[in-house]
């Protein structure tokens, strides 16, 4: 089946887009998500800022779009580790070291979508269906999803060990990332490690 053809227009906004996000993840590098700036970005490309809006209808959107970029291709990460390793079920560790890999290759995307909240911006519900596709195979490798015993508030062993290697791996992450380790003369790798090799299944 052949590809649909694109005209020049959309090509050329095409990648106008992909330009102006491309500025603005240079921004986010040099000041933080939170100064993102539209019309900064404008001047840089030699438009006005009217201009710019054309592509981007104002800040939230551009920031919507670089985060859904990023989880995206995060989500995609995963899976890609998950598929290349599963026998039974996914390996659990090879997904974390994926999953540092793909955050040290980037840093200002991973703390763009863990790190401290953007003032005054929420995401819209789509973001969390591409989150969701992460936890999905996170609790592939991690069992069987059963119905907590008793009734019991605790979530079942495959969501606890999940939800576990969740937090602990974008604990020791986000630390990492921010420098907090910085000057305390260990490997954070071999953390990173140890972290895994404890949520290891028996």
């Amino acid at each position: 089946m052949t590809e649909p053809r694109t005209s020049p227009r959309e090509r050329y906004r095409s990648q106008v887009r992909a330009e102006i996000k491309e500025r603005a993840w240079e921004q986010i590098a040099t000041a933080g998500a939170s100064a993102l700036s539209l019309n900064a970005i404008a001047k840089q490309m030699g438009m006005s800022g009217p201009a710019l809006y054309r592509y981007f209808a104002g800040r939230d959107d551009l920031i919507t779009e670089l985060i859904r970029d990023a989880y995206r291709s995060l989500a995609d990460t995963v899976r890609a580790t998950a598929t290349a390793t599963a026998t039974d079920s996914p390996d659990l560790t090879a997904v974390g070291h994926a999953i540092r890999r793909w955050a040290l290759d980037d840093p200002h995307r991973y703390l763009l979508i863990y790190g401290t909240p953007i003032p005054g911006y929420h995401a819209p519900d789509d973001i969390t269906d591409i989150a969701n596709e992460i936890m999905t195979v996170l609790l592939a490798a991690c069992g069987p999803l059963t119905e907590a015993e008793g009734g019991r508030a605790e979530p079942p062993p495959a969501m606890r060990l999940a939800l576990s290697f969740w937090t602990r791996v974008h604990g020791v992450l986000s630390l990492e990332l921010a420098g907090h380790f910085s000057g305390m003369k260990f490997d954070p790798a071999r953390l990173f490690e140890a972290e895994l090799g404890s949520l290891a299944r028996p």
